[in-house]
């Protein structure tokens, strides 16, 4: 036998019994203590065995380890071993024939070794143990397995394998963890099983409750089974243990949409079996500056996630888009997620370009069912936040006034929403909160702004609190407001077009404080708003503008500014013209050079566009 490169020693798992000991194997084991007759040896805590003292080829001492050979099982059930001693074998573990316990049932086998299978979603390496986590479609959980401090156990285990672990159940920090003394990567059609399984148990759970609407909505009624599809694709996510990151616009209806969706994610991450940090562990948001997906902002997420990979072993994220994802500028940041076959959701109720749908899993957007901008992705928000998680909606209905509000909809949903936040937020104070949101996420720039956004919104339970961070931040933000209309007021240039629109041009970059709040765009939209007061009832369009761009606020005009771009960036060579929006409010970008001849083709097209009835 010795030299034999085929030997094969196995190793019973914690768990085993004499039933998984097989006459003509050879086991490893450790010598337990001596007779006149022999040596027993312990093949695990549960199964011993005889070596007669004849069979025995070394000499030896209590615990040291020993490999035999199974000569016989008698009927009593006593074991007859040899000891046998190979120079070159491999070793393979035995694991106990029996069903394997479901994760969510884990709490019951405290102090018990058991057998759990499922796929591997997190494989982290700490300063001690390896920790490798597993989900199950019932379940998630972790299991420690130690060989020493800082080294990898198992290193041919990898993200999306499907394993067996032996270990005792032992609750570590208020946690439950499985201390793994055997675990193999499942292969062939024992493997395909249980992922059949897995699937089968997440489609189950991850299907979305029967829910009806919050308020009466024809447009709102139309998107539910889109609603429903991205509500179940996220709960899939937080039930296979993979992380969610959300982007959304820099703005209250944004911020609106995406903190509802945080607080139904964190709460269905808890409840699956996550400790209050492994709800934002597992759920990051990150506000994005303009109205759509940048390419600064997923070179910042792939960094982060491809760090996040290599550190704790993570797999990468959900990408979810509110408030922006659904246009032509989109493209760019989309192509270089799909590189990395990120999936990605889109809620949002800007304007569609369909060239976005081949790379979305999931596009919830108003206008796909003959809406429009007025149904806000605040309210989008709320629905599906009760989609994936019922028991937020006493936490969060409130948001979708506060973002329809913020977003100056004029849709009947508006007012139906503040009806039902009426009893504790009246109409002004959705105002204030969004005007709130709005000058805090400015000085936030790119951060989240968690807790504070929380107090904002009035989601950390601190009546007293709320009220009095809104009322210093509008007062901060009105009185910022107020100082930027008073030094561009009298800066306003006027044309009266050829349609009858009434246009107003200011120069914000010459006109306006710069690097502070308001940013251009609220200050155009500021401005607007006055120029409306002075001219009721009329077409009004105000553009303010910079360098290289210019930020377009209209009453009463049916443009279309997402096609205006289009149609600029084809006429005017060189112009570098892009942009986009809704319908009637938006931005266009082009190159500092070109900015006359591109204001003075877009003053064209405002001239030639119809103007609603009076």
């Amino acid at each position: 036998m010795e030299g034999d490169t085929k030997v094969i020693v196995y190793r019973l798992g914690a768990n085993c019994d004499i039933g998984e000991v097989e006459e003509g194997k050879i086991y490893s084991g450790k010598v337990q203590g001596f007779a006149t007759f022999g040596a027993f040896v312990l093949l695990n805590d549960r199964v011993k065995g005889l070596v007669h003292k004849s069979n025995i080829k070394v000499r030896h001492k209590e615990q040291d380890p020993i490999l035999v050979l199974v000569r016989g099982i008698r009927p009593n059930g006593n074991i007859d071993l040899e000891e046998v001693t190979p120079s070159v074998f491999h070793t393979e573990v035995v694991v106990k024939k029996s069903a394997p316990v479901r994760l969510k049932d884990l709490q019951r086998s405290i102090g018990r070794v058991v057998q759990i299978q499922g796929e591997v979603s997190q494989v982290k390496q700490t300063s001690g143990p390896t920790i490798f986590t597993l989900v199950d479609g019932d379940g998630i959980a972790s299991g420690a397995a130690f060989v020493e401090a800082g080294v990898r156990a198992y290193p041919e285990v990898q993200l999306g394998d499907i394993v067996s672990i032996m270990g005792e159940v032992m609750q570590r920090n208020s946690q439950l963890q499985v201390e793994v003394s055997s675990l193999a990567v499942m292969t062939g059609d024992e493997a395909l099983h249980v992922r059949e399984e897995i699937d089968l148990t997440l489609d189950i759970r991850a299907e979305p409750p029967e829910l009806a609407l919050l308020v009466e909505s024809t447009v709102l009624a139309a998107l539910v089974p889109a609603m429903r599809e991205v509500a179940r694709r996220i709960r899939k996510a937080v039930f296979m243990g993979q992380p969610i990151l959300v982007r959304h616009h820099a703005d209250a209806d944004g911020i609106s949409a995406a903190v509802s969706l945080e607080q139904a994610v964190i709460a269905l991450i808890r409840e699956n079996g996550g400790d209050f940090d492994s709800g934002y562990f597992l759920f990051k948001r990150a506000p994005s500056k303009a109205p759509f997906y940048e390419i600064e902002d997923i070179t910042r997420d792939l960094d982060f996630s491809l760090k996040d990979l290599v550190r704790y072993g993570q797999k990468l994220p959900l990408i979810i888009l509110m408030d922006n994802g659904s246009t032509e500028e989109d493209i760019p940041s989309l192509r270089m997620a799909a590189v990395y076959d990120l999936p990605m959701l889109v809620v949002d109720h800007h304007h569609p370009d369909e060239v976005v749908d081949p790379y979305l899993q999931g596009h919830v957007n108003p206008y796909h069912v003959g809406g429009d901008f007025g149904v806000t992705s605040g309210m989008l928000g709320v629905e599906i936040a009760r989609l994936v998680h019922p028991s937020v909606e006493p936490l969060v209905r409130h948001i979708a006034a506060v973002s329809a509000v913020g977003d100056r909809s004029e849709a009947p949903e508006r007012g139906r929403y503040l009806a039902l936040a009426a009893e504790n937020y009246t109409e002004e104070h959705c105002k204030e909160i969004a005007l709130a949101l709005d000058y805090l996420q400015f000085w936030l720039r790119f951060n989240d702004g968690r807790e504070l956004v929380k107090d904002l919104l009035n989601l950390n339970g601190n009546e007293e609190r709320h009220r009095a961070l809104v009322r210093h931040l509008v007062d901060q933000a009105n009185l910022a407001i107020a100082e930027q209309v008073e030094a561009s007021m009298p800066h306003v240039e006027s044309r009266m077009l050829p349609n009858g629109v009434h246009l107003f041009l200011l120069d914000v970059e010459l006109h306006a404080h710069k690097f502070t709040f308001p940013p251009p765009g609220k200050t155009s939209g500021e401005v607007h708003d006055r120029l409306i007061q002075k001219n009721p009832n009329l077409p009004v369009v105000t553009i303010g503008f910079g360098p290289d761009f210019a930020v377009l606020r209209s009453r009463g005009v049916l443009m279309n500014i997402p096609q205006m771009v289009r149609e600029l960036r084809q006429e005017i060579v060189g112009g570098g013209v892009s942009g986009g929006g809704h319908l009637v409010v938006g931005s266009i970008k082009f190159v500092e050079g070109m900015r006359g001849q591109v204001l003075e083709a877009l003053i064209g097209k405002i001239g030639g566009a119809p103007v609603q009835p009076r």
